[in-house]
């Protein structure tokens, strides 16, 4: 199945760790596992002290947002509607009448919570059958994980995806705390919701060991393995009266995570971008969490360097402003878990965790506006708003950092500060978890603005994870910051990647450099391309390239993309601007042939970071030499 294929990389762990299995084997899980509700740690609905105890402004807010679904009329999705992502590659026909439905049932169970009057209830039991009566609660881009593959959801073939742990989740949390509720109404109701749960989610789980993101007969893993578990987590735990079936299905999930965690490399860094490390590093959190509630704080594996690095990546990615450090299909401008940061940095002891958890939890108002999400998630954060509101708040702008099992770093002019030159680069794979043909790719910032970008992704369509992946300019090295090597891009696989990756730095200066030929085909006819990344601390930021061909087939190009206003002023000089910025891209006129080409952006994902425009600046090589060395010197003169 080419989804998985494109979407994951492989794990490389010659010693698996089983972190989870090795801390708490079966037999010891069932001692520790905690078989009633105890482990709960939100008041039940009836406690109205306990959550009038939260600001009252916040649930007045909390409660007008419900209102707005008082009679909500629940879409419905028809069967062409799945149907359209076969036929024209579209996800959003299906997705959004779906989401609006996922909204609206979270929106109307925390109204109920936070008022404890009854208005809501009507709405929210519409809303239980709205999607009890619906055959699938996945998306229509992943029925390709069902036998029949995708276009309508098969009944007889169950399969479990994010969606589907999403709509469970909040349909068991409705059901722990208005069980009592629906049953004064018409008990059908609650066991509609257990029958809908076990069919959709339980009894899949517990038979099935083949779904891919359970790593368990493939060594395809990525954020899907953390996510779909921990969703299945809280079904077991809050669904699940068979103390048997509970602990062996508390313990496959156990099972598959440590599929997950063995698959990260040391450093911690996550392949999938900061975009990605909410779901990713932040949904190990989540499963942790939930795991270590249900043991009696017993099943906890926070004290593993590994578990620390996985969570201190999203502080060493962060650029300053909105922007972090993106490569793969991560977005430069990710909307970030600030509870999660803080609760996980408070967890392995991590005062650069908690402080930028503070810091982002107070830019997001998540303390005096309603957060959205589902509800479980939202109850973390209310519930530790007192405590993150109140923590020291502080950016995590560090000097450098390299994580050196994936090939990722960074340094900026001056610890503390957005002001002046940061620059990110990466070695790695072109076969990594999201993959864009990137190996050796870099971006360049100053004060905090982006001058050299990787553009990012754009909305997901059926093109995205399937074989015309590389068909989308965001996915090829012509559209990243790296060269054109006699007429061939980089391609795909995991035998293309960046070797003799380096990394040095002092007070003064910050090298990185890495040899980038065997990203590239044979049809690339190169020996040796050698490309060096130089930050002279609040001076200037250099790039080197020194390569060697085996024959000239076509001139090479430097590419290198950007957001800024591109002027070529002279022979020899670029100057890139915006209303604030004016920075030089200083060259051999002798060498290079310039010129600027217009990206125009009509995808709304993209639209929404860079506007209806980037440009790519062309750097073609003069000549036929079959090898030279190459030198372009960027300053700020503004």
């Amino acid at each position: 199945m080419f989804l998985t294929n494109v979407l994951v990389g492989f794990s490389q762990s010659n010693t698996p760790l089983n972190l989870l299995c090795n801390s708490s084997d079966k037999e010891s899980l069932s001692k520790i596992l905690l078989n009633d509700k105890s482990w709960i740690s939100y008041p039940n609905y009836k406690n109205r002290e306990a959550w009038e105890a939260i600001p009252a402004n916040l649930r007045k807010k909390y409660i007008a947002e419900a209102e707005a679904y008082l009679n909500f009329q629940w879409p419905t999705i028809p069967a062409t509607a799945y149907l359209d992502f076969v036929r024209t590659g579209s996800r959003q026909v299906m997705e959004k009448p779906f989401s609006q439905k996922i909204k609206a049932l979270e929106t109307l169970v925390k109204g109920e919570l936070l008022e404890g009057k009854g208005r809501f209830l009507d709405d929210i039991i519409n809303g239980v059958f709205a999607f009890c009566e619906q055959t699938y609660w996945g998306n229509s881009a992943h029925l390709t994980i069902q036998k029949k593959g995708a276009g309508l959801p098969d009944v007889n073939d169950p399969t479990i995806d994010l969606s589907t742990g999403r709509v469970a989740t909040n349909l068991a949390w409705t059901w722990h705390f208005f069980k009592e509720e629906f049953d004064s109404v018409n008990p059908l109701i609650a066991e509609r919701i257990e029958y809908e749960i076990r069919k959709k989610v339980l009894d899949p789980f517990y038979s099935r060991d083949d779904f891919w993101w359970m790593a368990f007969k493939t060594n395809f893993v990525n954020n899907w393995n953390p996510w779909c578990n921990y969703n299945v987590l809280n079904c077991i735990l809050l669904m699940e009266n068979d103390a048997d079936k509970k602990l062996a299905g508390v313990y496959k999930t156990m099972q598959s995570v440590d599929q997950f965690i063995n698959y990260y490399k040391a450093d911690g860094a996550c392949e999938e971008g900061p975009a990605y490390w909410s779901h990713a590093g932040g949904k190990l959190f989540d499963y942790l969490e939930l795991l270590n509630q249900a043991s009696d704080n017993k099943l906890t594996i926070y004290e593993h360097p590994l578990i620390r690095n996985i969570g201190e990546y999203i502080c060493k990615a962060y650029i300053g402003g909105q922007y972090f450090t993106n490569f793969a299909d991560a977005s430069p401008r990710p909307h970030t878990r600030p509870g999660v940061i803080y609760r996980y940095g408070k967890r392995v002891n991590s005062d650069l965790m908690m402080a930028f958890g503070a810091y982002l939890f107070d830019e997001y108002q998540m303390g005096t506006e309603p957060i959205a999400g589902k509800i479980e998630q939202t109850l973390n954060n209310l519930f530790s708003s007192s405590e993150i509101n109140a923590a020291n708040k502080q950016v995590p702008l560090l000097s450098e950092f390299y994580l050196p099992d994936t090939e990722i770093g960074g340094a900026r002019d001056k610890s503390g500060s957005e002001k002046g030159f940061y620059f990110a680069f990466k070695g790695g794979y072109n076969r990594e978890s999201h993959n864009h043909n990137d190996a050796g790719s870099f971006l360049l910032y100053y004060n905090a603005q982006p001058v050299l970008v990787d553009a990012g992704v754009g909305t997901y369509t059926r093109k995205t994870f399937s074989s015309q992946r590389y068909e989308i300019w965001t996915m090829q090295s012509a559209y990243h910051n790296l060269p054109q090597i006699n007429g061939v891009d980089q391609a795909f696989g995991y035998a293309y990647k960046a070797e003799q990756v380096h990394f040095t730095n002092s007070r003064k200066q910050v090298k990185s450099s890495l040899e980038i030929a065997n990203a590239y085909p044979k049809e690339a006819k190169v020996k040796s391309w050698k490309r060096q990344y130089v930050l002279q601390r609040n001076k200037k930021f250099i790039i080197n390239d020194e390569y060697q061909l085996e024959k000239f087939m076509a001139h090479s190009k430097l590419h290198f993309l950007t957001p800024f206003n591109c002027d070529i002023r002279q022979p020899g000089l670029v100057v890139l601007s915006n209303e604030s910025l004016q920075m030089a891209m200083k060259y051999d006129a002798s060498k290079f042939e310039v010129k600027v080409e217009q990206i125009n952006i009509e995808d709304a994902k993209l639209v929404r970071v860079w506007g209806q425009e980037l440009k790519r600046l062309v750097f073609t090589i003069k000549g036929q030499h079959l090898s030279d060395q190459l030198k372009i010197e960027i300053t700020n003169i503004k």
